[in-house]
């Protein structure tokens, strides 16, 4: 089931696959999918073996009022990546690297279960959600990398506060400032 699934989501995305399809290329009945991962969203958590659930992350950060939202999700991004799953997702992202399957399902995660939420979640233009959601990823990715991967200094070494200081306003300038917009 998982390996139909994984196969699913990295073709059609989030949104493209179903529960049915992918019980069908599995050759089992959707009520199995279900009594096993409950949901579509578990199914796709198990999938990518996210090593957290945004689900019980993003709650915070969509409390959060909309101008002070940049500063909230680098701090969630922080506090997920300096906690016990980071072997995890450094897996993960190490594995995106290096195979288009696996970025394509962290593509997926990120976009569809993480980022348009966020954006969604404030008022702008829809035509505009994409490439503002592109941004804020390209933002959190290069923090990510430069910080978990390259361990380059001194951000390597600075802590959470003083990144949600540097990084959070260009975060939040994506989501809501003027940004001469690509595309």
């Amino acid at each position: 089931m998982l390996a139909a699934a994984r196969a699913a989501f990295a073709e059609r995305g989030f949104d493209g696959a179903s529960i049915r399809a992918i019980a069908a290329t599995a050759d089992v009945d959707p009520a199995l999918v279900h009594h096993y991962f409950g949901t579509k969203d578990k199914l796709f958590l198990a999938a990518v073996a996210a090593p957290a659930d945004p689900d019980e992350l993003l709650p915070e950060v969509l409390a959060t009022p909309a101008d002070a939202r940049g500063a909230a999700v680098v701090r969630m991004v922080l506090r997920v990546w300096d906690g016990p799953a980071r072997p995890a997702i450094l897996a993960l992202v190490r594995s995106a690297v290096n195979h288009e399957w696996s970025a394509k399902l962290l593509r997926e995660f990120l976009l569809a279960k993480i980022i348009r939420r966020v954006v969604g979640s404030i008022d702008m233009p829809v035509e505009e959600r994409d490439v503002r959601g592109a941004l804020v990823a390209s933002q959190l990715i290069g923090m990510v990398m430069t910080r978990y991967v390259l361990q380059l200094e001194p951000l390597a070494s600075a802590s959470p506060d003083e990144l949600v200081a540097a990084v959070g306003p260009t975060v939040q300038r994506y989501l809501t400032g003027d940004v001469d917009l690509p595309g």
